[in-house]
């Protein structure tokens, strides 16, 4: 298999992606992970390819549904503009962000603004009540509405960037992990990998150094 000509910018991502369907579609099953019980795998790509993400996964995600695939994307975006507005109201979310407004136009406010934010917000998003919740519950209405496929069910989570800087994607994992009725579930990573399982957020955050999913890169794919 020669590698086709797409655009350089995009090459990373596209073989990401490749390698990533080649696994799902196997004659044998899903093979995401190497563990019977934890069905997780993470698609990393660059953080400045997130349009060009958007546009492969609404692709990948077209692919599998012709073949007879339920794919429920989860936006992460989405979940967390939802659960702003259900636990502090518009009202407070207008004030919450007027504040973070002048706090960033004084001289060195920037850091101020964000550690601002970071208090608001964290506490709502963070633990096993928080934006994990919010997915799991997500993925309980899918089993429940697509029970007997449940063999050709797939969850992708995407717009991940979103959590930054409020909370990491290791703890999203660690708290859905025993509330995804065992279906495939891919996180879709904007970041960088640093070693065998580490992997940087945004390519801003330390790296975090024992992701236990399966990580695809464009060297995934088989070739």
């Amino acid at each position: 298999m020669s590698r086709p000509d797409i655009n350089p910018r995009a090459r990373d991502l596209t073989w990401t992606l490749k390698a990533l369907e080649q696994d799902l579609i196997d004659e044998n099953g899903p093979r995401i992970s190497t563990m019977r019980n934890y069905r997780f795998a993470i698609a990393v790509y660059d953080p400045a390819e997130e349009f060009d993400l958007r546009k492969g996964l609404s692709a990948l995600s077209g692919r599998l549904t012709r073949e007879g695939w339920v794919v429920h994307t989860i936006s992460l975006h989405r979940v967390l503009l939802e659960r702003l507005r259900r636990d502090l109201g518009e009202k407070n979310i207008e004030r919450i962000i007027a504040r973070e407004k002048r706090l960033a136009a004084r001289p060195g406010g920037v850091e101020r603004a964000a550690s601002y934010l970071n208090e608001k917000i964290t506490l709502l998003v963070e633990g096993p009540d928080g934006i994990a919740a919010d997915v799991a519950g997500e993925i309980d209405t899918l089993i429940e509405e697509n029970a007997e496929r449940a063999d050709r069910i797939v969850v992708f989570i995407a717009r991940t960037g979103a959590l930054y800087p409020f909370m990491r994607t290791s703890a999203l994992l660690k708290h859905i992990d025993g509330r995804t009725h065992n279906l495939p579930v891919v996180l879709f990573y904007p970041g960088s990998r640093d070693g065998e399982r580490g992997l940087s957020f945004m390519k801003v955050l330390p790296a975090f150094g024992d992701y236990r999913p399966q990580i695809y890169t464009p060297d995934s794919l088989k070739i």
